[in-house]
């Protein structure tokens, strides 16, 4: 199949690579504002170029995958259904939740799928830590535990563009939380505080933050996040149950270092960055993508859901500036 790729920064690229060695993706259609960056993915990943994301699904494209600026979201995911293209759009749907309720409303009664990069659905401990859920070998769940630590924080544009670190960073916790439970957010608490970068604190903004979810079934959902960890790229998920307690990401490449005596563990390189740590399950998404594409699949991560997520990402960033528990029904209908 042919895919095109709209934006061609750091995720964009990344994107092109991991196409580029899909056995079912037989050509690549590239555009981007900045020329270059177009031009130099097609001579490294081969492919063609185009000057517009009009042009772009106009080349004959089986596909499109967003990678462009997040405020282009709406527009390209809209202009992709519009052409009849299936659509994979990197999170979030939209910069503001009434610009992604706008596109769920335009795309209510369309067949064209269109999934939302949430690659951690496609991360294989994740997936076995929802299996187990699913299966009732837990039991009834009572605590789960979600982390994202990033080892430095983004560049100061990105951050005052970033819409804060619950839209841009916690929601992939929120998102994660969601679909391995299967139960919904009802409530949440959240705090933060400002420990490093200043022009992170200038933009209005948190550098850590931590979070209270309460679920529909009472299971409590702790949230930590920072934009510093100096030890690496780390991300881990627990669960516990009445009958069980399971962890994702307790692997050998944990940017994490025990202090008990005789323990070697993790004995491996700590990750150091998202892509190193993701690298299979990108992969695995963007192959679901193909299979979406190709009609055998339906999607994996819909609007509704990336927009469910976004939601508590609301919720949270209420909560942060007012000091008080926030229900997701109160950010719903504000």
């Amino acid at each position: 199949m042919r895919i095109g790729i709209l934006g061609l920064g750091r995720i964009g690229a990344f994107h092109a690579e991991t196409l580029s060695g899909l056995d079912v993706v037989e050509s690549l259609v590239f555009t981007d504002p900045f020329a270059d960056a177009a031009k130099a993915a097609a001579e490294k990943f081969g492919g063609e170029v185009v000057d517009s994301p009009e042009g772009l699904l106009a080349a004959g494209v089986d596909g499109i995958v967003v990678a462009a600026a997040t405020d282009a979201h709406p527009a390209l995911i809209l202009a992709g259904v519009e052409a009849g293209i299936p659509v994979f759009c990197e999170k979030p749907v939209a910069k503001h939740m009434s610009e992604g309720v706008q596109v769920l409303k335009a795309i209510q009664g369309t067949d064209v799928p269109i999934q939302i990069g949430y690659n951690r659905r496609f991360d294989a401990g994740f997936v076995a830590a929802r299996a187990a859920v699913r299966s009732g070998e837990l039991g009834k769940l009572h605590t789960v535990r979600s982390t994202t630590l990033d080892p430095a924080p983004p560049p100061a544009a990105y951050v005052a563009a970033s819409g804060g670190i619950f839209r841009d960073c916690s929601v992939h916790d929120f998102d994660i939380i969601r679909w391995v439970t299967g139960r919904e957010v009802v409530e949440v608490y959240a705090v933060g505080g400002n420990r490093g970068a200043e022009y992170i604190k200038e933009a209005g903004d948190a550098d850590t933050t931590g979070a209270l979810l309460t679920l529909d079934d009472g299971t409590i959902a702790v949230i930590s996040n920072s934009r510093h960890n100096a030890r690496g790229y780390d991300v881990r998920m627990e669960i516990h149950g009445f009958t069980d307690s399971i962890a994702v990401g307790l692997e050998d490449k944990l940017p994490l270092r025990s202090v008990e005596p005789g323990v070697t563990f993790p004995a491996g390189t700590p990750h150091d960055f998202f892509m190193d740590r993701f690298t299979a399950a990108y992969r695995a998404e963007l192959t679901a993508f193909t299979e979406v594409v190709a009609g055998r699949q339906a999607s994996p991560c819909t609007v509704e859901d990336a927009l469910e997520a976004g939601w508590i990402a609301e919720a949270c960033t209420l909560s942060l500036h007012e000091h008080r528990p926030v229900t997701i029904e109160e950010v719903r209908q504000a």
